[in-house]
């Protein structure tokens, strides 16, 4: 039986355990938890030194001492939370240099958090079953509290990395409708900046956006020319993912001399468009993955809206090209014949259908007097607006050469000359005309490198062959010939450019000269109105599917 000194001594460790209990629990400080602790046991021990060693990812550390020298503490190891954890070799070393002869686990719900660690007592004896079984009811009362600051401060962690990432994202949902209000490059980089420097204190930058051959250097607080140099040399440009700390260290050394501790790529769609450099943080913490987030969220909404704006830009650069080009058509078609005169003996239809809003084809119909009518067709080389232009110096010099009465052969070589003086980078014209007799049912022509034009008698086909070379290659060094026919009756002149003959199908396929031979035959006995629309239905109907490749140009007179 215990007699009243034992009754007395239990009380007082029953009432100095129930202190203990509710310091400890009455709060969520860690650091004030473990001093406690350590403090409580070598109190009650009188205990000459001690540790605290807490379970901080699955490794001892210690996080309170007293009475063991700082370079000892130096050398504590990092010890794994394990049950045989004191069976350590070098923990057990450690023990011994530090004169700890004490250790017991600190357990809660089956989970190792940590040991404390006792040196001898004041008084030289030796720890008791009963000191032990003491010091174990401590820690038992102890790791309850323990384990829930570990909780709370877990939970406070966790809503501080909440309440940041709820603050970045208001302050991304405002930057978001701050960037669509710029329309300058230099405020969307100045914008994302700041932003980033307000978030993260960081004092050296750079933001470089690729738009060419050559990085464009928006903002920086950084040597311009030696990165650069650095972006050209190395695979900075095609950078897919960000690079920091070690990283940068290790395969971008240029940039660590830089002091660049963080580069974050911008991108659209996976293709990186422009890099953020960021330099040291002013406070000197290294850049976490939601640090890192932020800058790529931040980053993205300033290349889009970048994007966005060059998009912008080059639809109104299209939509202004565009209404030049529709003006531009608009003109061409007023250059081409009005009308077509009526002639006694004569049918003439046409047609002109380019394959983009302006082309190179052309075709004109110039009365002369009340007997002569002047015919042409020409294709100049290329399409667009060159071909174009070209196609209206042409049909100047034609209109004015036809009011000086030259002869065709002769009026041809001067229009010759003078398209070679007005022509560069390999252009050239294939050209035919011809001057129609009314009254005689004559026809004169000079073909100038053209298509040949199908002449169709009584079923046969004569081609139009005589004249001489291209216009606009070299000036005229052999006289052009010209050629002289009667015409009867129901006779049949098809002039046409290679848009028809070569026209594609989808397959790949050409319309071809001898398919358009075939269809000019078969309809030669009609008007020259339905023999035109006979060859376009067939030209429609076979490139069915397919993109018109050429201008098409067709002219048909047909003999009454």
């Amino acid at each position: 039986m215990m007699n009243d000194l034992d009754n007395i001594k239990l009380r007082r460790n029953l009432t100095a355990l129930v202190e203990f209990s509710r310091i400890i629990n009455s709060s969520t400080d860690l650091d004030f938890i473990i001093n406690n602790i350590l403090l409580t046991c070598m109190g009650k021990f009188l205990a000459t030194k001690g540790l605290f060693a807490l379970n901080t990812d699955g490794v001892l550390k210690i996080q309170a001492s007293k009475g063991i020298p700082v370079e000892l503490i130096k050398q504590f190891p990092q010890t794994g939370v394990t049950k045989d954890m004191f069976d350590n070799k070098e923990l057990k070393t450690f023990l011994g240099l530090g004169e700890l002869c004490v250790s017991e686990k600190i357990t809660a719900s089956g989970k190792l958090l940590g040991a404390i660690c006792l040196g001898e007592k004041l008084n030289d004896t030796p720890y008791s079953d009963d000191d032990r079984e003491f010091l174990r009811t401590i820690l038992n009362i102890s790791s309850t509290a323990i384990q829930n600051s570990i909780v709370i401060n877990e939970l406070k962690n966790v809503n501080r990395i909440l309440d940041t990432r709820l603050h970045r994202l208001n302050s991304l949902f405002e930057l978001s409708k701050e960037f669509a209000l710029f329309s300058e490059s230099s405020k969307v980089a100045r914008l994302l900046v700041y932003s980033v420097i307000g978030q993260l204190f960081v004092s050296k930058f750079a933001v470089i956006t690729f738009n060419g051959p050559s990085p464009e250097i928006l903002e920086s607080k950084i040597d311009n020319d030696e990165l650069i140099k650095i972006i050209n040399s190395r695979d900075l440009r095609s950078l897919e993912s960000a690079i920091t700390g070690d990283g940068i260290l290790r395969k971008y050394n240029e940039l660590e001399k830089l002091n660049i501790e963080l580069v974050v790529p911008m991108q659209i769609q996976g293709e990186t468009k422009g890099l953020i450099f960021l330099g040291k943080r002013i406070n000197n913490q290294s850049y976490s993955d939601a640090d890192i987030e932020y800058v790529y969220a931040v980053g993205s909404l300033a290349i889009i809206a970048l994007e966005n704006k060059r998009l912008f830009q080059e639809e109104l650069e299209k939509k202004k090209l565009e209404d030049e080009l529709e003006l531009a058509r608009d003109i061409q078609k007023n250059l081409l014949p009005h009308s077509i005169p009526k002639l006694k003996n004569f049918d003439i239809s046409a047609l002109n259908v380019s394959s983009r809003q302006v082309g190179g084809d052309y075709y004109d119909i110039i009365k002369l007097d009340e007997n002569n009518l002047c015919v042409a067709i020409a294709d100049v080389s290329g399409k667009g607006v060159p071909a174009s232009l070209l196609m209206a110096n042409l049909q100047a010099f034609l209109k004015t050469i036809c009011r000086h009465g030259m002869a065709i052969d002769e009026a041809t070589g001067l229009i010759n000359d003078l398209i070679t003086e007005n022509t560069s980078d390999g252009r050239f014209i294939t050209f035919f005309w011809g001057i129609i007799n009314d009254e005689g049912k004559k026809f004169t022509y000079v073909n100038a490198g053209h298509n040949q034009p199908l002449l169709i008698r009584d079923g046969n086909i004569t081609k139009l062959d005589k004249g001489g070379i291209i216009l606009g290659v070299v000036k005229t060094f052999s006289p052009y010939i010209s050629d002289e026919i009667n015409l009867k009756e129901n006779d049949t002149i098809i002039m046409f450019t290679d848009g028809v003959s070569e026209a594609m199908n989808k397959y790949g396929e050409e319309f071809s000269d001898k398919l358009l031979e075939e269809i000019a035959v078969k309809a030669a006995d009609k008007s020259s109105e339905k023999i035109l629309d006979e060859i376009r239905r067939e030209v429609i109907d076979f490139t069915s599917g397919a993109v018109q490749s050429d201008d098409i140009t067709i002219m048909v007179i047909k003999v009454k």
